[in-house]
């Protein structure tokens, strides 16, 4: 869990500054780094908990 809080630090991050560069403010970016992470990094714990599922153990 720690792994997806870090990731969506980073993500915030770098989505509010695209945002903020692209329309040059505040609130738009505010709003994006805000949605787009959060269901982004939903998306993430998800994939992993499926890629985990599907990942074969290794035999030795």
């Amino acid at each position: 869990m720690f792994k997806t809080i870090t990731f969506a630090i980073m993500h915030f991050t770098v989505a509010f500054t695209v945002a903020y560069l692209i329309s040059g403010s505040f609130l738009v970016g505010g709003l994006i780094a805000i949605i787009e992470p959060t269901v982004n990094t939903i998306a993430y714990y998800f994939h992993e908990k499926i890629w985990q599922f599907f990942q074969k153990p290794t035999s030795e």
